[in-house]
């Protein structure tokens, strides 16, 4: 209840019983599953929806194994050391092998592999 109300009584200060606060309360427990249930079908149509909207934007990128990539140098050095004058694509690799869908295994023209795997988000195809 806030200060004002208790000067000047609000409808809902003058119609407040104990007995129907009590009742208000048992009611929306017996709701609470019926709510919870409204809830998540409210939040799978939601994710459904966001999800389409995400997959008519995304351009899908299709590299195979032994396409030439150029990788990202922002990603490549974490440490930031490299100056914004920097070029910020390093490369060419060479696609070893695939490990998962949208991640590539890369290797250097001379063979050498890169130790880590590499998100496709962070490679662009290199057209020779």
């Amino acid at each position: 209840m806030i200060p004002v109300e208790i000067g000047v009584q609000s409808p809902r200060v003058m119609h407040f019983t104990e007995d129907n606060n009590e009742e208000g309360h048992r009611c929306l427990l017996d709701l609470v599953e019926e709510l919870r249930d409204k809830a998540a079908i409210r939040v799978a149509a939601y994710q459904q929806r966001l999800s389409r909207y995400y997959n008519r934007r995304v351009s899908p990128r299709p590299l195979r194994q032994g396409d030439l990539v150029l990788r990202n140098s922002s990603i490549a050095d974490p440490t930031g050391t490299r100056g914004k004058l920097a070029p910020a694509w390093e490369g060419p690799y060479k696609i070893k092998r695939v490990l998962c869908r949208g991640t590539f295994k890369l290797e250097t023209l001379g063979g050498r592999e890169i130790s880590k795997g590499w998100n496709a988000e962070h490679l662009r195809k290199y057209y020779q």
